[in-house]
């Protein structure tokens, strides 16, 4: 790899050293890629869906229907907003704007691209960056759980209330998972800053498999597929979309924490929802799928990530992602209550701190390249865990029938009557039968002789 190629990744030294004006450009310029996103995310959601369902999707407002959900937006701003009487007025009114300031925060330690010129300054195409980004994501993530709760609770109602509390049971216990996930990477990385992250999948390595020397596979989502299997799914968890969009069960509790909410306070709970989603996607992308970096065939060409390319790459990613939201959504059933908290708790935390564990003994051997025994290791694993996740249960056993209930009830148990003892008729449903049985018996013969 060329020391020109090297010096494209930014480091911590290089933040802070941006005029103003260059700093509040990239602030604008997160805001509107998490607001336009949103945007062209929802537009994006209904075509797919509409695809896989064999119907058009919106295609009347605008070309191809892009407009469709800035009339739906406009709309939502003119509807009547009502306020719950039993309402707590302070708090219902600042619980959505909690849910879309955390999710539009993430975006400030995401990594666009590498170093540019703009304007003549050197600067890297990210707001800002921090030794601990890692963590500021996670506090990011975990602020979210307060807007919904606080939402479902300032309503003053039943299934409001019932749905902040099922949210934020569900956020916290995937935080978990996607907690012990993180972990893995800033092992492997030497550092939780993202710009470092990404570096790190990209810094060039060789790995020696049966004699031959090849480039090491840099991406994360190889090297730890574990933890990347394990992620993403906490990630839809996180972000209460389907199969998990158990907060908004229509069948139980109507729509969940916003079933309160009208006009643009439910429009900003929608939002987020949309926000949250591309900003976890930028996330992974980030942290598994080399951030900024072009894929393998595209780094045939020396300057793919140099420049203003990279961009092009990075947004390609979170695309990608948002279309697997998508195709879950269209897809797969909703989970029950149960079943989603038992794949946290039981499924998911266990595998996720036994890989730690086997992480770091793999990096503790001196003799064996780390990264091609993370492959060796990383790939059976990742490859075990989707089976554990989607084979099938054992089918219950069939329930005994009454007779067998009968031969197989215990000696000196109550005594049970014969299954075949049959019951005297009523006197009166007798006589009833006898006098209608001439006029069956004459309409019968008539039928018959017809």
């Amino acid at each position: 790899m060329s020391p020109s190629y090297l010096a494209q990744d930014p480091t911590l030294a290089d933040f802070g050293r941006d005029p103003w004006w260059l700093v509040l450009g990239k602030i604008v310029f997160a805001f509107a890629f998490g607001l336009l996103a949103t945007l062209l995310g929802v537009w994006f959601e209904r075509r797919v869906v509409g695809y896989m369902q064999v119907r058009p999707g919106p295609n009347q407002v605008g070309p191809f229907g892009l407009l469709q959900t800035l009339a739906d937006g406009l709309k939502m701003a003119f509807k009547e907003d009502i306020l719950p009487k039993a309402a707590d007025k302070v708090v219902y009114f600042f619980a959505p704007t909690i849910s879309v300031i955390c999710a539009v925060t993430a975006l400030s330690v995401i990594p666009f691209g590498p170093m540019v010129s703009i304007f003549g300054h050197q600067t890297p195409l990210q707001v800002t960056d921090v030794p601990v980004a890692v963590l500021l994501l996670l506090a990011c993530s975990s602020m979210g759980v307060y807007g919904i709760v606080l939402g479902g609770w300032a309503s003053g109602s039943t299934y409001p209330l019932l749905g902040g509390l099922r949210s934020s049971a569900q956020m916290i216990s995937y935080e978990v998972a996607m907690g012990l996930s993180i972990v893995a990477v800033f092992m492997t990385a030497g550092t939780m800053s993202t710009s470092g992250i990404v570096a790190a999948q990209g810094d060039g390595t060789q790995l020696t498999v049966f004699g031959q020397t090849i480039p090491a596979p840099g991406w994360y989502a190889i090297l730890l597929l574990p933890s990347f299997i394990i992620f993403f799914i906490a990630t839809v968890g996180e972000t209460n979309r389907a199969p998990f969009d158990l907060p908004e069960a229509e069948s139980e509790l109507v729509a969940g924490f916003m079933t309160e909410y009208s006009s643009l306070k439910f429009a900003l709970f929608m939002l987020s929802e949309y926000v949250a989603m591309v900003t976890m996607s930028a996330v992974t992308t980030t942290l598994f799928l080399g951030g900024w970096r072009a894929p393998w065939p595209i780094t045939i060409w020396e300057g793919a990530n140099s420049g203003w390319w990279p961009m092009l790459w990075f947004f390609g990613k979170v695309i990608a992602l948002v279309f697997v939201f998508v195709w879950l959504r269209g897809t797969l059933p909703r989970l029950r209550y149960d079943q989603f908290m038992r794949l946290g708790w039981k499924v998911l935390l266990p595998i996720n701190l036994a890989w730690i564990l086997v992480l770091s003994g793999l990096r503790s051997i001196e003799d064996w390249d780390t990264r091609g025994k993370m492959i060796a290791v990383g790939i059976p694993a990742g490859i075990l865990l989707i089976a554990t996740i989607f084979w099938p249960s054992r089918r219950p056993k069939p329930k005994p029938t009454t007779q067998e209930q009968v031969d197989n009830r215990p000696h000196g148990s109550f005594p049970l009557p014969p299954m075949d003892l049959q019951v005297p008729p009523s006197p009166r449903i007798t006589r009833v039968v006898a006098e209608r049985e001439p006029a069956n018996i004459v309409a019968g013969s008539d039928s018959r002789e017809v």
